[in-house]
């Protein structure tokens, strides 16, 4: 069928618009009509060349309505509201242990740009386009799934609310429930004030972690945080250490440290900042080469951890439906994170986010492919 996609012709080029093929639904997918597409900064990664080799069809935070199943598909019927996240195997050991996020077969399926017999379900005009970028390649009007990264979703949330949860809020929130535990009252410090940061603080809040300190140098994100339940927040371009200006608030440190920059230096100052036998979880993505932070003698006398994150270490079938139930309960206020953008405005919305105009972009489907076809001719594939 044709559809329409946001394409990443070559690596750091801006996405184009363009009317593309995308495969009928074999017997193992699913095809689902996005309706809303959250913005992460993994696809900025992706967008690089750094994940899958280009041009190809990007996208991992799909929301929308199943049209198509194939003939092996029971979890879902045409008709259901889903959320797309991430896809594991379900049957090695670490799916069979709750560890979806580190399934052994989690690159294969997630960031090969194919199936897994190597084709691809994209194509421009018999090009080969990369494609099943989390198993889904959602910057599109429609995309193919699979039972294993898709979650009913409820009537009662929009879709650009649910959009976000099949990866930034479902790591950041799942940081602090999940990957971390932190328990009732526990010192939280969160490093980054962006989407993933401030899920990580709505979580917080929901652990009633105190207190609960927010690194940002946003203004707007600092109030922001300081109204989602932060009890302190710290502007680095004051230029006083890190540590010092923690241990102000909480002497001994903190028990938890969850960093989101991706800064080596970030990073390293994080350690300093840590409580006897304290946590450091990282999903910031630092360059390549970069060490493991702290110093091994400091880290062995105090009992201290640092913990790699993926996704919140969640298992989507369980874990999004928690999300879903704090949000209802007024605990999860996406609305205050999101800002939405129809997806042909997606190298704009990049530009905002950046520059901190916005905290958490979600792309809105409704329309383009009515428009995009009067504009463009129904079979044109030339970008916009």
């Amino acid at each position: 069928m044709r559809i329409v996609a946001a394409v990443t012709p070559a690596a750091h080029a801006a996405f184009e618009l363009k009317t593309v093929d995308l495969d009928a639904p074999r017997a193992d997918e699913i095809l689902v009509r996005i309706e809303a597409v959250g913005l992460c900064h993994t696809d900025l990664v992706a967008q690089a060349g750094e994940m899958i080799a280009l041009p190809g069809v990007l996208g991992h935070e799909g929301a929308g309505v199943v049209e198509v199943v194939g003939d092996e598909v029971t979890k879902v019927a045409p008709g259901d509201r889903v959320v797309l996240t991430f896809r594991s195997c379900g049957h090695c050991r670490n799916c069979n242990r709750g560890l979806a996020a580190y399934c052994h077969t989690i690159r294969a399926l997630n960031y090969a740009g194919s199936r897994l017999d190597g084709t691809t379900g994209l194509s421009d005009h018999g090009e080969r386009l990369a494609s099943n970028f989390f198993s889904q390649s959602s910057f599109a009007t429609h995309c193919l799934a699979y039972e294993r990264n898709v979650v009913k979703a409820p009537d009662t949330i929009p879709f650009d609310l649910l959009a976000p949860l099949g990866c930034g809020v479902q790591t950041g929130a799942g940081a602090i429930l999940r990957s971390l535990d932190c328990d009732q009252g526990a010192s939280l410090l969160v490093l980054g004030g962006g989407a993933v940061g401030l899920s990580a603080v709505m979580a917080g809040a929901v652990r009633r972690c105190s207190p609960l300190i927010v690194v940002e140098t946003h203004a707007a994100r600092r109030a922001l945080a300081l109204s989602l339940g932060a009890t302190h927040v710290i502007d680095p371009a004051e230029g006083r250490p890190l540590p010092e200006v923690v241990r102000e608030i909480s002497p001994i440190g903190v028990d938890f440290a969850f960093e989101t920059t991706g800064r080596p230096e970030v990073q390293q100052a994080s350690m300093s900042c840590l409580a006897p036998h304290g946590v450091l979880g990282v999903v910031g993505i630092p360059p390549r080469g970069t060490p493991v932070p702290g110093d091994m003698r400091t880290a062995m006398g105090s009992g201290h951890t640092v913990k790699g994150i993926i996704e919140g270490d969640s298992d989507p079938d369980s874990f999004i439906p928690e999300l879903f139930k704090l949000h209802l309960q007024g605990q999860l206020p996406l609305e205050r994170l999101v800002r939405t953008y129809p997806l042909s405005d997606i190298n704009q919305a990049i530009v905002d986010q950046h520059e901190g105009r916005c905290i958490k972009v979600v792309m809105l489907t409704k329309g383009i492919q009515a428009r995009y076809d009067v504009v463009r001719g129904s079979d044109s594939s030339s970008g916009s």
